[in-house]
Formats: C-alpha cells, structure tokens, sequence
C-alpha cells in the first residue's frame, strides 16, 4: 500500500511538472509572438534595411525580410532556449553592406540558443558563450 501511494505521489509530481512546463513554453510563445525590425546585429546598429523577423506562435514558424530577401523557417522554444531549424530563403543579390547583414542576420538564427523579451526588445543569444547576436524592437500595433 505505501508503494503504491508513493508511485501516485511521484506521478502526479511527474504530472504536475509536465503541465506547468506546457503552460511556461505556452506563455512563452504567446510572448514572443509579433513582428520585429532588427536594430543591432553583430554589435552594429542596422540603419539600412534592417532585417524583420514575425513569430507564429500557432504553427511555431518564423518569417520575415532578411533586408534583401524574404526567409522562413520554423522554430522551437523550451522555456528559455530557442533554436530555428529549416530556415530557407529566397536568393536575390543585394548591394554591400545590406548582402552582410542578411549574412550575419542567418548565421545570428543558426546559433540561437535563448532569448529575452524586456521593453518589447527581442534579444537573441548565442548557444556556445550566450554572447548577444541580435536585438530587434516590436513592432506594436496601435
């Protein structure tokens, strides 16, 4: 009998942490959900044709303007970690400094390894030293 109590304990902690995970990487989607216009990229602030990301937060996709080219993938978030896979792009050829910034603005979502949201500014870190790769303002509707 006091197995069996213990088992139904560990499985509703077990339960229990598994739902409140689902409802912090809900609220989290539901956060980081919206447009962004990238401001700093590499520690350079982007004046022209900054890229713009949009989270879906129903299908977990991600699309935007590289400042050259439209691109879109998809994304995934476990509390704090976010990582982008399957990102693609079309393939126009662009003047400098705009072809580097799309450069560094794919390379800054393949190393993505977290995130912060504070003031509506979106921070990308990296996943090797969390080194930031990426700032980008939300674009709030009003």
């Amino acid at each position: 009998m006091k197995t069996l109590i213990s088992l139904c304990i560990v499985a509703t902690l077990f339960i229990s942490c598994d739902e409140t995970k689902k409802v912090i990487d809900t609220a989290g989607n539901v956060q980081l959900a919206g447009n962004y216009t990238v401001t700093i990229l590499a520690d350079e602030l982007v004046s022209q044709n900054p890229p713009t990301i949009s989270f879906m937060a129903y299908d977990k996709t991600v699309k935007g303007n590289t400042g050259c080219n439209s691109f879109f993938g998809s994304y995934t978030l476990d509390l704090y970690a976010l990582s982008f896979s399957d990102i693609g792009s079309t393939e126009m050829a662009c003047d400098e400094p705009i072809m580097t910034n799309e450069n560094l603005f794919l390379q800054a979502l393949r190393n993505t390894g977290s995130y912060s949201i504070e003031d509506n500014v979106l921070t990308l870190f990296s996943r090797n030293d969390r080194s930031i790769l990426l700032k980008a303002q939300k674009v709030v509707n009003k």
